[in-house]
C-alpha cells in the first residue's frame, strides 16, 4: 500500500438485493487458517470494528447504522459487540475530528495489510478481524455479521477504581473460555463512549450535526497469553487516562482476544459502569 492512498467511499445505490458475498473481499478470506479448538456448544459475540471520520462525508451513515445495530433495530440472531475507531487522515480537509487518533489509523493499516486491501478508506467495517467491507453498505455489514465465525467470549468480572480521579483502573478476573496454543494472543481492553454529538462547522460535513456511539477513547493491552486452557483464571489490569467531562454512564469496556493474524478469538462487553 503506497503512502497517501485514501478513499472516502459512499454507495451508488442505496437499495439492492441481499448479497451472496461481501462487496469488498480480501484474498485471504477464502484461505483462513483453521480456528482454534473451542467448545462449539457455546457461541459468543461477533466483534464489529468501524473505522470512521467526521472529516468524511459518507461516514455518518455508517455511524448511524452502527448505532442502530447496538439498539437491536435489525433483530439479528447473533450478539454483536461494536467499536468505532475515528481515524485522523481526513483531518486536513477543514475539520479535525475531536475523537480521531493516529493510533486508530495505524490499527486500520494493520487490517488493510492483513486482509490484502489496496487502500485505506472510510467508512470501513472489519468483522471478527477476518472479513471487511464498505462500512455504509448495510447488506454487506449485516451479512458479514450473521455469517461470522464465533467463539466463546471471555467471562471476566471487572472492578473499577478512580485513583487518581483523572484515571480509571480496570481490573479483570476470569477465564478466556478458549484454548490458546503456542501461537500467542493478546488480551485487549477498549474504553468507549456513547451518545456523542458534534456540531461540525467546517469540512465535508459542514453544517451537519454528527452523532456517534461506541467511539473508542482508549485501547490497552492487558497481557499476552500462550499455552493456556480455556478454564485458566487470568487476573490483570489496565489504566486509562480520562478526559474532561468523563461520564461513566455513557461509557463501557470491551475485552477481546486477538491473535497475531489479527483474528478475534472472543470478545466481551462490560457496560455496567454507572457511578464509577
Amino acid at each position: 500500500m503506497g503512502p497517501g492512498l485514501f478513499s472516502c467511499l459512499g454507495l451508488k445505490n442505496s437499495k439492492k438485493p441481499s448479497p451472496v458475498l461481501p462487496t469488498i473481499k480480501s484474498k485471504n478470506q477464502e484461505k483462513e487458517s483453521s480456528p482454534p479448538e473451542v467448545d462449539q456448544t457455546v457461541h459468543g459475540a461477533v466483534l464489529v470494528e468501524l473505522f470512521s471520520s467526521q472529516g468524511c462525508a459518507t461516514s455518518q451513515q455508517a455511524e448511524m447504522m452502527v448505532s442502530r445495530i447496538g439498539r437491536g433495530d435489525f433483530e439479528l440472531d447473533v450478539p454483536v459487540i461494536l467499536l468505532a475507531f475515528h481515524v485522523d487522515y481526513w483531518d486536513h480537509l477543514g475539520w479535525k475530528d475531536p475523537y480521531g487518533s493516529n493510533q486508530w489509523t495505524v490499527r486500520q493499516k494493520s487490517y488493510v495489510e492483513a486482509l490484502e486491501v489496496d487502500t485505506l478508506f472510510t467508512p470501513h467495517v472489519v468483522v471478527q478481524g477476518r472479513v471487511q467491507c464498505l462500512g455504509n453498505d448495510q447488506d454487506d455489514v449485516l451479512y458479514n455479521i450473521t455469517s461470522a465465525i464465533r467463539f466463546p467470549g471471555p467471562a471476566f468480572k471487572a472492578t473499577f477504581q478512580r485513583t487518581p480521579p483523572d484515571s480509571l483502573q480496570v481490573t479483570l478476573t476470569g477465564p478466556l473460555r478458549i484454548i490458546v496454543d503456542n501461537d500467542s494472543a493478546d488480551v485487549m481492553v477498549a474504553l468507549y463512549e456513547n451518545s456523542l454529538v458534534t456540531d461540525c462547522p467546517e469540512g465535508e460535513n459542514k453544517g451537519r450535526i454528527l452523532s456517534s456511539d461506541y467511539a473508542v477513547r482508549s485501547l490497552k493491552k492487558m497481557c499476552t497469553v500462550r499455552e493456556i486452557s480455556a478454564e485458566k483464571i487470568l487476573i490483570g489490569s489496565v489504566t486509562f487516562g480520562l478526559w474532561e467531562g468523563f461520564n461513566s454512564g455513557k461509557c463501557g469496556v470491551v475485552v477481546f482476544v486477538q491473535n497475531k493474524s489479527l483474528q478475534i478469538l472472543g470478545s466481551q462487553n462490560i457496560s455496567e459502569m454507572e457511578n464509577v
